[in-house]
């Protein structure tokens, strides 16, 4: 998937889809097992050939496929880092690359609340005010508190249209942005004034950080370490919100987020032909830097380490999450979660009316995508339509619940059904094309990212 020169993405990948069709794998290629299932190198043929499409190509992407609780299929395509000057010495995404994984973050930040709430440091249903520190009201609504469960589905009344990140550098306390007369509040754009919390569903990642704020003052702890002792070392996962503290090992194995564009006179203008253009994360030249000074109080500013969207995460990684979800709560034989957290977790606690008078399920330029909600998690209800919907795979019929992602040229889903213990992972480095030009047939996800969930979906769950 790289240029070389004169050399065309299609001229490079012909060995490849030669050994494809005449039985040789290549280097980078995963290859089925002697033992695999006749699927299973149709699978590899499909995803590779949607991951190098000479008109629609991806920098890297990352597979898993869990069938009845069992992981069947995980592989990896492209490159995690991608040098266009020496070919050479770009990287081949393995088994264990993470990946900024975007709004799965949210996710996998909820399971650091339930976890506080089962321990007696939150509650789901209280007033934040006090966990903050100080009135967390929607001005328009003075009376309706806000809770940690309209926070975690999106019906507090916060909105991100004054932004939802403020860095070390701005001194910012989070009192500042979200107080009638804070020095960063101005005109209120961050509350919404025609509905009361708890009445209205909006996408929001601005909550977060205020939920990374409650969690932070609960336990006295930097929302960073807090997650790596909540979830990330009890689920046995590498990565994390912060990448200034991974090892030398898991920092050199992030994937760097690609996009074939660049900014020209403030237009992000998109060059197919041209070379990948690295977003974010690209730790092979740049050093990451610390998101908090040493003297920073935990509970100030919770968007700092991003609880919306920073996590890094491995395909394998989700898949471990997945099969604690599966298993109501339980991993290798221990309890991360009781069995009734999950259930509150998964149970759906928003959903669309048909008028639309409650909650909107547009989101930027993807129609009738939000159609109802958990806790941190969306239900996919299938429904479809060119161009928009929820659904997942083709021909329907695979309800599942999850988050997708979507930053810096990442896309991804995290999506599986309890009741089947099927599930699917997909995480993209990155489009070699400009995905508005892409659209999806029979929902509101690009075209590359149906063709994804569908192949894994027919080969690795159905096993045609």
């Amino acid at each position: 998937m790289l240029a070389d020169g004169p050399q065309t993405v299609t001229t490079r990948l012909l060995p490849i889809f030669a050994a494809l069709m005449f039985g040789f794998t290549p280097a980078g290629l995963p290859a089925a097992s002697p033992a695999s299932e006749p699927w299973q190198p149709k699978l590899d043929a499909e995803l590779q050939a949607i991951a190098a499409s000479p008109t629609h190509p991806l920098a890297s992407l990352s597979v898993l496929a869990i069938r009845n609780g069992e992981v069947v299929y995980q592989r990896q395509f492209g490159h995690r880092y991608i040098d266009p000057v020496h070919p050479s010495k770009s990287r081949l995404a393995n088994d264990e690359t993470l990946y900024r994984v975007a709004s799965i973050s949210k996710l996998i930040t909820t399971l650091g609340v339930m976890r506080l709430v089962e321990a007696g440091k939150l509650r789901l249903d209280d007033d934040v005010s006090p966990a903050l520190g100080f009135s967390l009201r929607n001005p328009a609504f003075p009376d309706v508190p806000i809770t940690l469960r309209t926070l975690l589905n999106h019906t507090s009344s916060l909105r991100d249209d004054a932004g939802y990140y403020w860095d070390a550098g701005q001194n910012v306390h989070l009192r500042d942005v979200l107080a009638p007369g804070g020095r960063l509040h101005g005109d209120g754009a961050m509350w919404d004034k025609q509905h009361a919390p708890g009445t209205y569903f909006q996408y929001c990642n601005l909550a977060w950080g205020v939920i990374g704020s409650i969690m932070e003052r609960a336990t006295g702890e930097r929302f960073d370490r807090l997650m790596k002792r909540l979830v990330l070392d009890p689920l046995g996962l590498r990565g994390g919100f912060h990448p200034f503290d991974l090892s030398e090992a898991d920092l050199q194995n992030v994937a760097t987020l690609y996009r074939k564009r660049s900014t020209v006179a403030g237009r992000e203008i998109w060059k197919p032909s041209g070379p990948w253009i690295a977003q974010v994360d690209d730790y092979v030249n740049e050093r990451p830097v610390a998101r908090a000074a040493a003297d920073y109080v935990p509970g100030a500013n919770g968007t700092l380490f991003g609880p919306q969207g920073n996590c890094r995460l491995s395909a394998a990684g989700l898949g471990r999450v997945m099969h604690m979800l599966l298993a109501r709560g339980r991993l290798d034989g221990a309890v991360f979660l009781r069995e009734d957290s999950v259930a509150q977790m998964l149970r759906q606690s928003w959903r669309a009316e048909a008028t639309g008078s409650n909650g909107r399920s547009d989101f930027g330029s993807q129609r009738a995508l939000f159609h109802a909600w958990g806790l941190g998690n969306q239900h996919f209800l299938d429904v479809s339509g060119d161009n928009r919907g929820d659904r997942l795979v083709a021909d329907g019929g695979f309800r599942a619940v999850g988050h997708l992602g979507d930053a810096w040229g990442l896309t991804a889903a995290f999506v599986f059904d309890a009741g089947s213990g099927n599930g699917l992972v997909y995480l993209i480095g990155g489009p070699g094309f400009d995905p508005a030009t892409y659209r999806g047939k029979y929902s509101a996800l690009a075209r590359h990212e149906e063709l994804i969930l569908d192949a894994l979906y027919r080969r690795a769950i159905l096993r045609q």
